[in-house]
């Protein structure tokens, strides 16, 4: 599906690792589509996985056939479960960091389920100043290959970098939902050597923080502060903006909010309850109470197939939970 999207002038190598690793295919423009997918149609699976040796290979094949006046990307698709070589992510991490320096980034496609090593694969991700994501059926195949991953081969913003700065006056506390594996030093901040997140053509991040305001607090003034930084891949030249927002910029009711938005902290709120998360018990927040936020969500966006779809997830996780 990937071959069909891209320009008769892209080039494509494959790389496979069972016991051992192996190139398939040397750099192949998709002009000469037909050697591509026979090479495709070949592949067969072979005995265990050396995810160490399968990477240095893919990363030599694209070392080899470096262009820098394009795009260049390791996509590696795995479970995450390396049994044989060098099954310990240090070495790999290294190796991952010198070339994403170079300009070799990487994504990693998740498969798999049941053993699926999702905390490796976004972790060689991030190292490799690329994304990560999860394909679990032909039709989510479709949506990473076909709409997503074309785009999102270039990159528009390296070490892209989010800082939020609230003031105490007006909130008296918060926290960060996920993003924890992701957390840089706040004096890293406008350290330009600290590695951080990758931005392609029409990505968006969400950051989202659960906050408490002071009870008599100005709802005019300033409540926090965003700063946004980020470095240009071509020109190396780093920008950063901030943007001031307070209290009365806040939608007084949850309901009344864009539902983009409700949506957002709704999905949070079904992955704290489903990981036990101490917040969402002292919340007392049930499946019951997110399954009909997700309905009425959904009802907002009826054209959205993946709201549905969540919502419908939801819906299946509230029969199957013995406490609701």
């Amino acid at each position: 599906m990937l071959v069909e999207q891209l320009r008769p002038t892209d080039e494509i190598g494959i790389v496979v690792y069972g016991s051992n690793a192996r190139v398939v295919l040397s750099h192949t423009p998709v002009a000469e589509a037909r050697i591509i997918l026979t090479a495709i149609r070949g592949l067969r699976p072979e005995g265990a996985t050396n995810a160490e040796a399968g990477l240095v290979n893919g990363y030599r094949l694209v070392s080899r056939a470096f262009n820098p006046e394009a795009v260049n990307r390791v996509i590696l698709c795995s479970d995450g479960v390396a049994n044989v070589g060098n099954t310990g992510p240090d070495s790999i991490l290294a190796q991952i960091r010198e070339y994403a320096n170079e300009g070799i980034y990487l994504t990693t496609i998740g498969v798999g389920m049941g053993n699926h090593n999702d905390v490796l694969m976004e972790q060689l991700a991030d190292d490799g100043d690329g994304f990560h994501t999860y394909v679990d059926d032909i039709k989510e195949a479709e949506r990473v290959f076909v709409h997503d991953l074309p785009s999102s081969l270039q990159v528009i913003a390296r070490d892209a970098k989010v800082q939020v700065e609230f003031d105490p006056a007006v909130v008296s506390r918060y926290r960060l939902i996920g993003y924890e594996n992701r957390d840089v030093a706040d004096e890293d901040f406008r350290n330009d050597a600290a590695d951080a997140g990758e931005l392609g053509p029409g990505h968006s991040v969400t950051a989202l923080y659960e906050v408490k305001f002071q009870a008599d607090a100005d709802p005019l003034a300033t409540a926090l502060t965003v700063h946004l930084r980020w470095e240009d891949p071509h020109t190396r030249e780093v920008t950063e903006i901030d943007r001031g927002i307070a209290q009365a910029d806040l939608s007084a009711e949850f309901e009344e909010s864009d539902p983009r938005f409700q949506l957002i902290p709704v999905v949070a709120q079904y992955a704290e309850i489903l990981r036990e998360s101490c917040w969402a018990k002292d919340a007392g927040t049930t499946l019951d109470d997110v399954s009909r936020d997700a309905d009425r969500v959904a009802e907002s966006l009826p054209r959205d197939e993946e709201v549905r779809a969540f919502a419908q997830l939801v819906w299946e996780a509230v029969d199957l939970s013995p406490t609701r």
